[in-house]
C-alpha cells in the first residue's frame, strides 16, 4: 500500500477499480485540521485527468504498468493490430479507443504499448513523429506579411497548418502532443 502523503507525479496507483498516474499534488495543511492532498490524475483507461481528494494517512494500491515495445503492423478495419518484437505474438486493439493515436501511426513504426495485469491500456507515442506531405495547398505570392501558414495532409490523414516554403512529398516533424508541425525531417 502507498500512503497518500507519499505521491508523486508519474506513479501509479489504483483506487476505486480504476487506474491512475500521478500528474501532480497538492498538500493543504492548515492549524486544527487533517492534511487534505488534492491529486490530480490520469484515468489509464478512458484518458480522462479529473482531482482526487485524500485525508492524510490514506493508503492506494500500487498498480505496475508494464510497457512491452511492439510494432504496429496494419488496420484491419475495426481494429490495429500491433507484434511483440520478442515472441511475434500479436495482439488487436480497437480503434475507437486510439482516434488520436491512429493520426501518427505508420505500418512498421515501433511503439510502447502500456499493459496493467494483461489489459491493455494503450499506446505511448513519442514526442515527436516524422511523416510525409501528400497534399498541401500552393503558397499565394504577397502573403508574407506574418508567419503565413498553409493547410496540408500528411501521410496518415492527419491535417495540419504548415509555413508556406513546405511542399508536397516533404518530410516533416510533427508534435504528437497536440498535432503541430515542428520543423522539416
Amino acid at each position: 500500500m502507498i500512503i497518500v502523503n507519499d505521491l508523486k507525479p508519474g506513479t501509479a496507483f489504483e483506487n476505486e477499480g480504476n487506474i491512475y498516474t500521478v500528474l501532480n499534488v497538492d498538500h493543504n495543511k492548515t492549524a486544527m485540521r487533517q492534511m487534505i492532498i488534492k491529486v490530480k490524475v490520469k484515468n489509464l483507461r478512458s484518458g480522462v485527468i479529473n482531482e482526487i481528494s485524500f485525508t492524510g494517512g490514506d493508503k492506494v494500491e500500487p498498480a505496475h504498468i508494464d510497457k512491452k515495445e511492439m510494432q504496429y503492423l496494419y488496420d484491419d478495419g475495426v481494429n490495429l493490430v500491433f507484434m511483440d518484437n520478442s515472441t511475434y505474438e500479436q495482439i488487436e486493439i480497437p480503434k475507437t479507443r486510439l482516434e488520436w493515436e491512429m493520426q501518427f501511426l505508420k505500418e512498421n513504426d515501433n511503439v510502447t504499448i502500456s499493459m496493467y495485469e494483461q489489459e491493455i491500456l494503450g499506446v505511448m507515442l513519442p514526442d515527436k513523429v516524422e511523416l510525409q506531405i501528400v497534399e498541401c495547398e500552393q503558397a499565394v505570392k504577397g502573403d508574407t506579411a506574418t508567419s503565413a501558414t498553409k493547410n496540408a495532409k500528411v501521410e496518415t490523414g492527419l491535417e495540419i497548418k504548415v509555413p508556406l516554403f513546405i511542399q508536397n512529398g516533404e518530410m516533416v516533424v510533427i508534435s504528437t502532443a497536440d498535432g503541430r508541425y515542428c520543423g522539416r525531417a
